[in-house]
């Protein structure tokens, strides 16, 4: 019963953890956009948008990640050593958790940055940006379900389309926002 209730726990951080990297990332988008409004609007954007991603930040991304590790840790303590050595889809798996928390420490510096100044991206670049978790937790989700019978080389191949699907799409969508200005 503990088990699944670690399981139904991590399932709900992980998901809490993604909608706020995907909703954060966004905000990063309009911040970058706000940089060319006129003022006052400029400052009033940017500061209730810097608010806005701190907030989505600490309230949000930061304890459903913490959720996300804990109940995993302890899924894998309850499985055991032997089992952890023997399912290479977990390693797999961890390491591109490890990844994540690097994008999510690295989402801190943008607000930090982004809070005093335009970063040197572009709103299209976070839009293709905002797109990395997406491919992360098609990754993730393939290893959980999978586990070791995904055949990595048909994952891979298919994560990369679903990049390049994603790329293509951005950028449609910026060749029709650039023809049509508002």
């Amino acid at each position: 019963m503990l088990l699944l209730l670690l399981k139904a726990l991590h399932i709900i951080g992980f998901t809490a953890w993604f909608a706020g990297l995907f909703y954060l990332v966004r905000m990063f988008v309009y911040h970058t956009e706000a940089y060319d409004k006129q003022q006052p609007e400029q400052d009033i954007l940017r500061k209730q948008l810097h608010l806005m991603e701190t907030k989505v930040y600490k309230i949000i991304c930061t304890p459903a990640m913490i959720l996300t590790y804990i109940c995993g840790t302890m899924m894998i303590i309850d499985y055991g050593m032997d089992w952890f050595k023997v399912n290479g889809w977990l390693h797999v798996k961890l390491t591109l958790i490890i990844l994540l928390t690097g994008y999510h420490h690295y989402c801190k510096v943008l607000i930090k940055r982004l809070a005093v100044a335009k970063t040197g991206f572009s709103s299209f670049q976070f839009r293709l940006f905002n797109e990395l978790p997406s491919l992360f937790l098609i990754a993730i989700v393939l290893l959980a379900v999978f586990k070791n019978k995904l055949n990595f080389l048909y994952a891979i191949i298919g994560i990369l389309i679903a990049g390049l699907l994603m790329f293509l799409i951005a950028r449609i969508y910026k060749n029709k926002r650039d023809s049509n200005p508002k």
